[in-house]
């Protein structure tokens, strides 16, 4: 009896800590989704300047991983391992061990922004839009600041035309720091000019006009793109979507509401992401009528559970497009 008494007790002591206790694993669950066609909180995702968007009767929408903040105790660790939509990952694979998880956030922002300007790049180059000089930020007390402003297309510098972001600063090495010196630029399709007075480089000889550029093609509009407190490079391919079809001249989805998920690249390839098995969910929870899936990702779409919802396999933005047009007609697309 004694023996049985302590057994209980002991069960009933690893019965607790296994409820209260911590264990060096987080749980990721299907997180939150974003029609890249429509709004937060009446603000759209993707908004234009310098022209109407087109109407839009479908979805585009980007799906994302929700992850639990604080560890997992061993009994909640059990059951999502035991879940189809919780992946029970080791804590270091989310917050590596050498960074804050506030550093970590940071990071992951900045993966959605570079996705972000990659998304635009693509998307206007896709349109033929040329690519030139684009100015992305300008910075507070820069030489620059109520001059120049994001978006604008830099043609000359003292009637010297700067094609691309080399020659622009071929030509800004030759000119001595504190030199009023005449920009042309190109701000929604329409010329300017200013006068701004250079600021010298701590490394180098010559002058800077104190803004951050990109070589990129650019638009007789400007694309803004708001999806606040998403991180990591995954919605690129969406994004790219979205600005076709709001700036283009085709409706991509045909009124169907089309999810997806991948990174794209400058070269509009599409590149494997984390998480495929909770982002079908999540597709599947908003009655997504397509799910595209990166090329990387197809052999673990396919072994994830059936969610429902068609799989179309995509490895370039042609890929994807071909998907949207085989849907719109009511042809299969290319599967996983």
């Amino acid at each position: 009896m004694a023996v049985l008494s302590v057994g209980a007790v002991l069960l009933l002591l690893f019965g607790v800590l296994g409820t209260v206790v911590p264990v060096p694993y987080v749980a990721q669950v299907p997180g939150p989704t974003f029609d890249t066609l429509g709004e937060i909180e009446g603000e759209p995702i993707i908004a234009v300047q310098g022209r109407d968007r087109n109407e839009a009767d479908g979805q585009l929408t980007l799906t994302t991983v929700g992850v639990s903040r604080g560890g997992l105790s061993l009994v909640q660790a059990v059951r999502g391992w035991f879940d189809d939509e919780i992946a029970v990952v080791p804590e270091e694979a989310v917050y590596p061990p050498d960074r804050t998880e506030d550093e970590t956030r940071r990071v992951n922002r900045a993966a959605f922004l570079s996705s972000e300007q990659a998304a635009e790049s693509v998307a206007l180059g896709e349109l033929g839009y040329p690519e030139r000089v684009v100015v992305r930020e300008v910075p507070e007390d820069s030489a620059s600041e109520g001059r120049l402003e994001e978006g604008d297309a830099l043609d000359s510098v003292d009637g010297r035309p700067v094609p691309d972001s080399t020659v622009l600063g071929e030509v800004l090495s030759a000119i001595p720091a504190g030199t009023p010196v005449t920009v042309g630029y190109t701000r929604l399709g329409q010329p300017g000019v200013t006068t701004i007075t250079t600021r010298g480089a701590e490394d180098r000889e010559g002058s800077l006009l104190g803004v951050s550029v990109l070589d990129q093609p650019s638009a007789p509009f400007d694309v803004d793109i708001q999806v606040a407190d998403v991180g990591g490079p995954s919605a690129g391919l969406m994004l790219t979507l979205g600005i076709l079809d709001l700036v283009g001249e085709e409706d991509l989805t045909g009124g169907k509401v089309v999810a997806g998920t991948g990174t794209i690249d400058l070269a509009g390839q599409v590149g494997p992401i984390g998480g495929v098995p909770l982002k079908m969910a999540a597709a599947r929870d908003i009655g997504a009528e397509l799910f595209l899936v990166p090329a990387g990702n197809c052999a673990e779409a396919v072994a994830a559970p059936d969610t429902g919802v068609p799989l179309a396999r995509v490895a370039t933005l042609d890929d994807a497009l071909a998907a949207l047009a085989d849907v719109r007609a009511g042809r299969v697309p290319a599967a996983c």
